[in-house]
């Protein structure tokens, strides 16, 4: 009778075990990514109310030296929103960019500066963190290739250490603009064309200094690539990224960090992911996406694998190596966040 009852609670223990095991298995948040690239996602992550504070496109995202986290949507009700890693809303500003796109975030001399495209607008402005406009950049009719306003759509910015401003025209005519700090045009270059030296839909642009000498990366989405090009503008090399219609590049550290809008070979929106490459201009991870292969020295086509994004439009990265996503076209949703493990 002893035994009997010790190898009926034996047995009860162990099937005990087995399903608590399998509960909390069952209860794990998925972990998304490749090789040491690999997050845990948080939908949740904003405590914004929406009906107080809504978004419309989530366009672009930047980490300010306080910590903060700053959202850049088209909602005219709040462009900016500002919150803390934890997803606490702290502040919003900005009532006057329908068109608002780009969000690029500079430190001069130790005051940070905010440059906003806007697509409606067709112009770029300078701000301070709290939206006082110092600078406002028009169509550059100068260049010759500008007739009116409505062909220069902006979408990105890079600014040099010594304030010169890039400018990608990336839904308009496709060149890149460089003016100096007091926004006077001093060069341009690209624009659409067939060339590997031309662009179509230059939607990002980005100095890299990680190997010392700064370049140009800059987005050439149509053709599912980035693009890098010397200071003055002559092309040096193509990243192909087959599949993927990448959005404006981000560096941070040794990585290079993408928001996919779709899948290229799927053809219709709602197939994006997020893309991470390293210094070497190789990809080490995909978000959401299939497993970054190599065939020969080719990365092989990307695509989707798994559901979780509609139309991620840009990634930043915090202090922490956390990202957050934003999405365009997306049900108006606040961004993701992202923790590594």
């Amino acid at each position: 009778m002893e035994r009997r009852k010790f190898l009926q609670q034996t047995s009860i223990f162990t099937a005990g075990f087995f399903i608590s095991k399998n509960m909390i298995k069952h209860n794990e948040e998925p972990i998304y990514g490749h090789n040491n690239m690999r997050y845990r996602m948080d939908k949740a992550w904003s405590k914004a109310d929406p009906l107080k504070n809504p978004v419309n496109d989530c366009h672009e995202m930047v980490q300010d030296s306080k910590g903060r986290i700053l959202l850049l949507t088209n909602e005219t009700k709040n462009n900016v929103l500002i919150f803390n890693k934890s997803g606490k809303l702290l502040d919003t500003w900005g009532h006057d960019f329908p068109g608002a796109h780009g969000l690029t975030l500079v430190n001069e001399g130790g005051t940070e500066f905010l440059f906003i495209t806007d697509t409606n607008k067709h112009q770029v402005y300078k701000t301070t963190m709290d939206g006082r406009v110092l600078l406002t950049i028009d169509v550059p009719l100068e260049t010759g290739v500008y007739k009116k306003a409505e062909e220069f759509v902006p979408t990105e910015t890079t600014i040099d250490y010594n304030g010169d401003i890039f400018i990608a025209d990336g839904y308009g005519a496709q060149y890149i603009m460089q003016y100096d700090k007091t926004g006077k045009l001093k060069h341009f270059f690209g624009g659409k064309g067939e060339g590997d030296e031309h662009l179509d839909n230059a939607h990002g642009i980005l100095i890299d200094r990680r190997k010392g000498t700064p370049t140009l990366v800059i987005t050439d989405r149509t053709r599912n690539c980035f693009k890098r090009f010397s200071m003055d503008g002559k092309l040096l090399s193509i990243i192909k990224l087959p599949g993927a219609c990448v959005c404006r590049p981000v560096i941070k550290g040794k990585y290079l960090y993408a928001a996919v809008l779709r899948t290229h070979d799927l053809g219709n929106a709602d197939s994006g992911f997020v893309t991470i490459l390293d210094s070497e201009d190789k990809v080490v991870s995909n978000i959401g996406g299939t497993e970054p292969i190599y065939k020969d020295g080719l990365l092989q086509p990307m695509a989707q694998s798994e559901k979780i994004f509609l139309n991620p439009h840009d990634v930043c990265v915090d202090d922490d190596e956390n990202l957050y996503v934003a999405q365009w076209a997306s049900g108006k949703v606040y961004p993701y966040k992202f923790t590594r493990v």
